[in-house]
């Protein structure tokens, strides 16, 4: 498959070692030529790198089985997953899980891919709705604008959110960097 097609999601071969695309970013710079910048996270050693490739460049895309599973709880610093289909509860590690649970209310249901019959990471929607836990109090006809302030998610996430927000209001949190986008439409 060429650079320019990949998708996050898609498993390649590079250098002999199973990875998987978790960014991609293609680069047209005024008088330089296109290329193509990709995150990969190494499923070996857990790393994410950053790749430039050109837009033609072949990769050798691998298969991987991408299966619905719901989080049920945490244990320890591992989570426990179960297959929606046919009921198999799976516990992933760290290495496979990384910050998801961060992100992740028990019974929220996302994708695991599978390489081989082994966990090798969890797909995260665009954002997620969490309720914050905890945050200091607004501060009273405060009207300069965007005053943020530290906020705990239910989950554990520390993230900024605008000062209005008050505890217990569920809010949409990015996945890629875990910054706040709105209230939630509930």
């Amino acid at each position: 498959m060429k650079a320019i097609d990949i998708r996050p999601g898609v498993g390649v071969k590079l250098d002999g070692k199973l990875c998987v695309i978790v960014g991609h970013e293609f680069r047209n710079p005024g008088n330089l030529r296109s290329f193509v910048n990709l995150k990969i996270k190494d499923i070996q050693r857990g790393g994410v790198v950053e790749k430039r490739f050109q837009p033609s460049e072949d990769l050798d895309v691998v298969d991987l089985d991408r299966r619905p599973m719901e989080y049920l709880y945490p244990e320890g610093e591992d989570g426990v997953f179960m297959d929606s289909e046919n009921y198999d509860q799976v516990t992933l590690g760290k290495n496979v899980l990384g910050d998801t649970l961060k992100y992740l209310r028990p019974n929220a249901t996302t994708v695991v891919l599978f390489s081989e019959g082994r966990p090798v990471l969890v797909e995260l929607p665009a954002s997620v709705e969490l309720k914050v836990k905890d945050c200091a109090p607004g501060v009273r006809n405060a009207t300069v604008t965007n005053v943020m302030k530290d906020a705990e998610m239910e989950t554990g996430l520390m993230t900024r959110v605008p000062d209005f927000i008050a505890i217990g209001e569920t809010l949409r949190i990015s996945t890629e960097d875990g910054s706040y986008l709105s209230r939630s439409k509930e």
